[in-house]
């Protein structure tokens, strides 16, 4: 039987998210003067802290952004400054530093509108060592360090809503939990949509106390759970139902290609850098926040809207 021909997709909206991706260059940096730079008291004893966090994430955004180092990023928001004409004073590096550490990163997001769809993924990135051409061509270091990012994205916007950052020896399925809880418990989700790795009984449980619909393709050699929990009884109905119609069929009946666009997601992740420049986790932690982030922000600029056309 041959194969069915894949379907044409149109961009519906190529003038505004030509106009968006024209914006996505612009040099052009808005500093508010009415934004608190400077830190408000703590009320507790002690020096207080120098900046606000909001100054510290924007020093550090230009920093992720342009692929800086701190003390380049100290002399880039300088000179902007300058030229705006603020008499701000900058963070220095060593501040820079020791703040990333402790920084709670605030994510911008839209929302969508109606219950959320979320696509979940990972993605590894490294932190330490040679180059793989490097590494294969001159023996390189033996030790090279990786970083594990688990990521949940809103299918509607294309908007990052949970973000995980372990070390390279956890699986994705235990993570599933934690990315869920990241989503207001009074925000609905209709379905949560993963590949082949999350066909565990925690997701499933996990995705069914939110009351949603799990699309998770069941591993080819799987069997029939004991229906003691909603979660299991859901995943039963998808075994019989992929069983039944074939596992291609299933993936197109239950719309699991969704989940390219959260392929997609982690592609533009990495066109920030291919590693993390940071050198100790909780900073690692930070620099990836900061990159979802800035992703979030150039998301909410536009976003292309498609139509199958044949």
């Amino acid at each position: 039987m041959s194969r069915p021909t894949p379907p044409t997709y149109k961009t519906r909206n190529w003038p505004a998210y030509n106009e968006a991706l024209k914006r996505r260059g612009s040099l052009t940096v808005w500093f508010d003067p009415e934004m608190s730079w400077e830190a408000a008291a703590s009320g507790r004893r002690g020096r207080r802290q120098s900046y606000s966090d909001a100054a510290i994430q924007t020093c550090l955004s230009m920093k992720v952004l342009f692929g800086m180092a701190l003390r380049q990023t100290t002399g880039f928001v300088e000179s902007l400054l300058r030229l705006i004409g603020l008499d701000w004073t900058v963070p220095d590096f060593s501040t820079l530093s020791r703040r990333q550490k402790t920084l709670a990163v605030n994510i911008p997001y839209r929302g969508a509108k109606g219950p959320l769809h979320l696509l979940i993924d990972s993605t590894g990135i490294k932190v330490e060592g040679e180059g793989e051409w490097h590494a294969r061509k001159h023996g390189g270091a033996k030790r090279r360090v990786w970083r594990k990012i688990h990521l949940g994205i809103d299918e509607q916007t294309l908007e990052v809503r949970a973000v995980e950052i372990t070390g390279s020896h956890i699986g994705d399925a235990p993570v599933l939990p934690d990315l869920l809880s990241q989503i207001p418990a009074e925000e609905e989700i209709a379905s949560v949509t993963a590949d082949g790795a999350y066909d565990t009984r925690k997701c499933h449980d996990a995705i069914a106390e939110r009351g949603a619909h799990a699309v998770i393709p069941p591993r080819k050699n799987a069997k029939p759970w004991k229906t003691v929990t909603a979660g299991a009884v859901a995943r039963n109905e998808a075994l019989r139902a992929a069983k039944y119609l074939g596992r291609a069929i299933w993936r197109n009946w239950s719309g699991y290609h969704r989940r390219s666009r959260a392929e997609t997601k982690m592609h533009c992740m990495k066109l920030l850098g291919q590693r993390l420049m940071a050198r100790d986790f909780d900073r690692q932690v930070a620099e990836v926040q900061l990159r979802i982030a800035v992703m979030n922000a150039y998301t909410a600029l536009g976003i292309p809207v498609t139509e199958a056309v044949g």
